[in-house]
């Protein structure tokens, strides 16, 4: 009965003045609501990076050459495969353009050459037909996989495998039609014409190319494979001669560490002291010639940047909360001081400094739990705004609790020393004023 009996006196506390009680509601709403849309919208910011780096395929390292000078062969890739312990896929990668026609249609698109190890190396599977085959890349075959949008885009949504298509005034029929990534994924893979590289280097006029993709069979394959990879090419460049020579019948590996630690080696131009002109080209100094990046690491730490930010966003929208408590801090002393008269009938009649230390307790509670629950409602409904303009924004279930036990919290600490206060108070002294 006692503790029912404080709970109806704080209740009517907070409804007899519905203004005051409704700006101190106001003030918390708007702290738990500032948290909770700014969390969604840096966590969404996470997640949109995180998919991003994650639709170009787990355990993927990407070795690209800066200067024509140092680009690689295409059986290289075939060759690291051997060399380097760990590697499952290898892929040579052209990028280039060419003119498509479709019927009567024509407009240009981008071409990506690569092995038929791509899906697997990839993780990227079909919907449509099949991928071409290493006989396809061999023979040189004029056959093409579209990207998702470019094949739900030929025949309305249907079908195009079996049809043909003119890159550059050359006929290619459709094997195949890639998954949906979505916009922005996997380096916009759904706008692209993917081919093989054979094919692709003859559009694009070269014998060479600037980039090839590797897949370990594991992360921490992968870590030990950049270790490796960064040697082979340092010897390439003329910086060690312990690395592995391709005639070599056993694979070196080092420790993981030393992988893990970068996650993008950089092999930067020899000096030109060190540089012999019959054995190494003369490349360009001042810029990266060969860099071998592992998107493992890259996801990681692009994953913790964004937590950082999002915890710096939730931060900074705590400062509402805290003036929101300070606001309920205010409110309760000016009750405390109106209800003077009040407390001391109270403490007349037997009521002792529990009673009412609970009772203004309580009536701090009801303040920041309507707020809390306002402005969870109100930071819901700005996460749902923002995403129906563009923003990449989730509602979190950890910002809601957060900014919900944080509210409640500052009601109760701000509230101790109002209640306190009013049980303090001489029943004397409170019948007096």
């Amino acid at each position: 009965m006692r503790f029912f009996f404080a709970a109806q006196m704080a209740w009517q506390g907070v409804v007899i003045n519905p203004l005051r009680s409704g700006l101190t509601v106001l003030g918390v709403a708007i702290g738990v609501a500032s948290v909770v849309s700014l969390m969604g919208i840096g966590e969404g910011a996470r997640l949109a990076v995180v998919k991003q780096f994650e639709s170009l395929g787990s355990n993927v390292i990407v070795i690209k050459a800066h200067d024509a000078k140092a680009e690689f062969m295409p059986e290289e890739a075939e060759e690291l495969l051997e060399r380097v312990s760990g590697l499952k896929y290898a892929s040579p990668v052209v990028r280039t353009n060419a003119v498509m026609r479709w019927r009567r249609a024509r407009g240009q698109v981008e071409i990506i050459g690569v092995s038929s190890d791509f899906p697997e190396l990839r993780d990227h599977r079909l919907v449509s037909g099949r991928f071409f085959t290493k006989w396809h890349v061999e023979q040189r075959s004029p056959v093409a996989v579209l990207g998702y949008n470019i094949g739900a885009g030929l025949l309305g949504g249907r079908s195009p495998v079996g049809q043909t298509l003119t890159l550059n005034g050359q006929t290619y029929r459709i094997v195949g039609v890639l998954e949906k990534k979505g916009p922005g994924q996997a380096e916009g893979i759904d706008d692209k014409v993917v081919i093989p590289y054979t094919t692709a280097l003859k559009i694009a006029g070269k014998k060479t190319v600037d980039e090839l993709w590797v897949k370990a069979e594991s992360a921490k394959a992968a870590d030990l494979a950049i270790a490796q990879l960064g040697r082979i090419y340092r010897r390439k460049l003329g910086f060690d001669a312990t690395a592995p020579k391709p005639g070599d019948g056993e694979q070196q590996q080092m420790p993981g560490k030393e992988g893990a630690e970068k996650p993008v080696e950089t092999l930067p131009a020899p000096q030109p002291e060190d540089q012999s002109k019959e054995e190494k080209p003369a490349l360009e100094l001042g810029k990266d010639i060969i860099t071998i990046t592992n998107l493992n690491t890259l996801v990681e730490e692009a994953d913790k940047a964004n937590r950082v930010m999002t915890l710096l966003l939730g931060g900074i929208a705590a400062v509402s909360l805290l003036v929101g408590g300070l606001g309920i801090m205010n409110i309760m002393l000016v009750a405390v001081t109106e209800r003077t008269a009040e407390i001391g009938v109270r403490r007349a009649l037997g009521a002792k400094k529990f009673d009412l230390l609970l009772q203004f307790l309580m009536e701090a509670f009801y303040l920041s739990g309507m707020g809390a629950a306002t402005g969870t409602a109100l930071g819901i409904w700005g996460v749902n705004l923002f995403n129906r303009y563009g923003f990449n924004a989730v509602i979190s279930a950890e910002a809601v609790r957060v900014a919900v036990f944080v509210a409640l919290g500052c009601g109760l600490i701000f509230g101790v020393y109002p209640a306190w206060t009013a049980a303090s108070v001489p029943p004397v002294e409170a019948l007096r004023r």
